[in-house]
């Protein structure tokens, strides 16, 4: 059986802790080998309670271990492109939590690390390699719900905690760069094409000044995407894609649950389907996939060049925010 490739995780995020790491215990071709914080004391707790071999006391050493292969990188928004380009630069190929940049002008700045190094960078925008994802896409594009002329995205959440990340307007906070971000994925994901301009309305917190409501159009050269996300609002996600004849529904669009199966609802034809997908965790697939990507040279799910089209949509989003008018994406 081919050796495993070792990973090594920058910091101790809850998100790390408890989805990724956990997930990434059933790959076959990566494995956690490593983690880092600049609390010695946090590591060493975070590796014992996860079976991770081997706690750093800071980043730097994490990144000087020569048996380390591929840096996962979790740290807020505004760590994401200086702490991978260090990666990069200590010959550490990147996997990079999304948002993977503050901007387009940063995420460029990752282009030119991965030339320079020669190492594979990549966004972890997990959802591009779910089943219910690729199936849906399969279907958008196959006629059988005629032309995709519009996707409809919501997602919300609430958190009103003046000590988490996401309401840090230094750190990259609020609702669109946490979760609206999807929302511009996957339409561009489905639809295959880059919007030509973007509309926003932006609804900003009065004491932590992160947007906490953010809704968008996205016209695409075939298609409007139309969606709203939210951080001081119930917890729901839902998306539509609608043809000119037909639908596909995805139930739980982007925390798909790993412990249960995923559904999708098609109606076309007159008749309305599901399809239901087998149990399956997204992060263990991501980490799978990546890992293959850099034994094999191959291209990693969500390539920089997707990020930076990404990040110049969230970019003019903003724009058309402070403009009121339209604003077209620039790379």
């Amino acid at each position: 059986m081919t050796q495993k490739i070792r990973w090594g995780v920058l910091g101790v995020s809850k998100f790390a802790r408890e989805k990724v790491i956990p997930a990434m215990r059933g790959c076959q071709h990566a494995e956690i080998a490593a983690i880092a914080s600049r609390d010695g004391g946090r590591a060493r707790e975070a590796a014992e309670r996860l079976g991770i071999p081997i706690a750093y006391g800071s980043y730097e050493e994490l990144l000087a271990d020569p048996g380390i292969g591929v840096i996962y990188n979790p740290l807020p928004n505004h760590l994401h492109v200086p702490w991978s380009i260090k990666a990069a630069e200590a010959g550490k190929h990147v996997l990079c939590e999304k948002p993977v940049a503050m901007n387009a002008a940063e995420c460029a700045l990752l282009l030119e690390a991965r030339g320079r190094c020669g190492v594979v960078i990549a966004e972890a925008f997990m959802v591009a390699v779910h089943p219910q994802w690729l199936r849906a896409r399969e279907i958008a594009r196959s006629g059988e719900i005629g032309a995709v002329r519009s996707i409809i995205t919501a997602f919300s959440y609430f958190n009103r905690d003046a000590a988490n990340v996401r309401n840090v307007p230094e750190y990259g906070g609020g609702a669109l760069m946490d979760i609206g971000c999807y929302a511009i994925f996957t339409s561009r994901f489905i639809l295959g094409e880059e919007p030509e301009s973007v509309q926003a309305s932006i609804r900003n917190d009065a004491e932590f000044q992160v947007d906490i409501l953010t809704s968008g159009i996205l016209r695409f050269p075939s298609a409007d995407s139309i969606f709203t996300c939210g951080a001081r609002h119930s917890y729901y996600q839902r998306s539509q894609i609608i043809g000119e004849q037909g639908r596909i529904e995805i139930e739980i669009p982007f925390n798909a649950p790993p412990g249960k199966p995923s559904r999708i609802f098609v109606e076309a034809g007159g008749a309305l389907r599901t399809e239901e997908f087998p149990a399956c965790n997204q992060y263990t697939i991501q980490g799978d996939l990546f890992s293959l990507a850099v034994r094999h040279g191959g291209a990693p799910p969500v390539p920089l060049e997707s990020s930076l089209a990404n990040m110049a949509a969230i970019d003019a989003l903003f724009r058309s925010a402070a403009s009121g008018r339209a604003e077209r994406p620039a790379m």
